[in-house]
């Protein structure tokens, strides 16, 4: 290796070619770089030519302009292909490459196009079908990794003594408790017409209402042990997301105070990474998301540092502001709630970056890829096609060392007929994900 970091040449030092260069560069290709405004400094290292200037011996990528500008406008970017992969921004033919990876990759992993007007769907929310990485058929690609990869490989062709760091591929489960209980948790009232409902239009559900509450059976939403089994048998990495907002339209969770729900909680602390699911308000309420991290931090009497929305429910910059303000420094809600894939292009975590203030933030995003209410409700998959899904989408990954997020609830894993082959699924994910 270089002796030195690789020197990037520009003519602005600014806050987003910092930051995508340190994803690129830094994060995925284990390179130690500097960024440079004045050729004298550029010494013997390796050069990237980032600017309109001729400079000997250098790499260089003609610059496309996103990075320099400040604020927003609309972009237009248009496809072409390189190395079998699509990219936009294209540059000149002096340049090195046929695009601009630094502002194409800033564009995908800032989420710029979440910032410009879209038509948000019924929750109020940025869908798949809006992104210009499903119009354009690479949303199920890692394409900010597959495009450092061949970043790579080229700049070895003009340094050849360069080394890489090897990127090895990791997986991590993360589950969200929308709904702990069928029947435990809810007050005397929300019982007892959950009780007469039930007699008017499910009877055969009466007698096992009847037995959990009266009996102390188990619930048939309380498939914990069997979830906590499945983790300790793949040896898994996991983080569980807990809500504790109060009951709407969208919040089906008990209250924080039920002791059934509190013992809950402390049991699934007392194994796992816990996180808060701030309620559907919470996403544009920073009080009502101050309140519901209390309330979590009051129950396991430790604060807690991560999130994710509950219904994927966020709104850039706001939702995300809110969370660093709130001091939660990682998130996960970054994935689309009706198809699979790579929202921000990128498999891997990264920083958020606040486009309206122009600076990257201390808030850790770590993308999710799957969903199993993505494949079962929006997509309407079997199980087993959606094995498939979880298989290639793993594979994809894995081919560029990089870490699977799949996204889980409890509700999906029922021991009744009409699930059992979800665990299956589950079961097999797990297997397969492993290292």
């Amino acid at each position: 290796m270089y002796p030195g970091p690789v020197k990037i040449f520009t003519a602005r030092d600014v806050p987003r070619l910092r930051y995508i260069t340190e994803i690129i560069l830094g994060d995925i290709l284990g390179l130690t770089w500097d960024i440079v405004t004045d050729k004298r400094k550029l010494g013997k290292n390796p050069v990237i030519n980032y600017s309109s200037d001729d400079i000997h011996g250098s790499f260089r990528i003609y610059p496309h302009g996103l990075l320099s500008e400040t604020g927003l406008r609309n972009q237009m970017p248009v496809i072409s292909e390189w190395k079998g992969l699509p990219v936009f921004f294209q540059t000149t033919e002096e340049s090195d490459l046929p695009f601009d990876i630094f502002s194409a990759s800033f564009f995908l992993v800032s989420r710029y196009e979440e910032y410009l007007d879209f038509e948000p769907d019924q929750y109020g929310r940025f869908s798949a079908p809006n992104s210009f990485a499903y119009k354009n058929s690479f949303l199920l690609k890692p394409i900010v990794e597959l495009w450092a990869r061949e970043l790579s490989k080229t700049l070895l062709m003009r340094f050849p003594s360069m080394t890489f760091k090897r990127n090895v591929f990791t997986s991590r489960l993360t589950l969200d408790i929308d709904q702990p209980f069928a029947y435990l948790g809810k007050d005397i009232f929300r019982s007892i017409g959950g009780f007469l409902k039930e007699v008017s239009h499910n009877p055969a559900n009466v007698s096992l209402r009847y037995r959990t509450l009266a009996k102390g059976e188990k619930d048939p939403y309380d498939v914990f042990d069997y979830i906590f089994e499945m983790i300790a048998k793949n040896n898994t990495d996991v983080r569980i997301f807990i809500p504790t907002g109060d009951r709407s339209a969208y919040d089906k969770n008990p209250s924080w105070h039920n002791e059934d729900y509190r013992k809950l909680i402390t049991k699934v602390r007392q194994k796992f990474p816990i996180g808060l699911h701030p309620s559907f308000e919470a996403s544009e309420n920073a009080k009502t998301l101050k309140t519901e991290k209390d309330r979590l931090q009051e129950i396991v009497s430790e604060e807690i540092k991560i999130s994710r929305f509950h219904f994927i429910k966020m709104r850039l910059p706001y939702s995300y502001r809110n969370l660093v303000d709130a001091g939660i420094t990682e998130d996960y809600t970054m994935g689309f709630p009706d198809e699979p894939g790579f929202r921000a292009g990128i498999s891997r975590p990264f920083y958020f970056f606040d486009l309206i203030e122009d600076k990257k933030c201390t808030l850790k995003i770590n993308p999710f890829q799957v969903m199993d209410m993505t494949l079962i409700k929006y997509r309407g998959l079997s199980p087993e096609e959606s094995s498939e899904i979880f298989a290639s989408i793993i594979n994809e990954i894995r081919n560029v060392g990089g870490l699977f997020v799949s996204l889980w609830h409890n509700t999906s894993l029922l021991e009744t007929e009409e699930w059992k082959r979800w665990r299956t699924t589950f079961e097999t994910m797990l297997k397969y994900q492993a290292p």
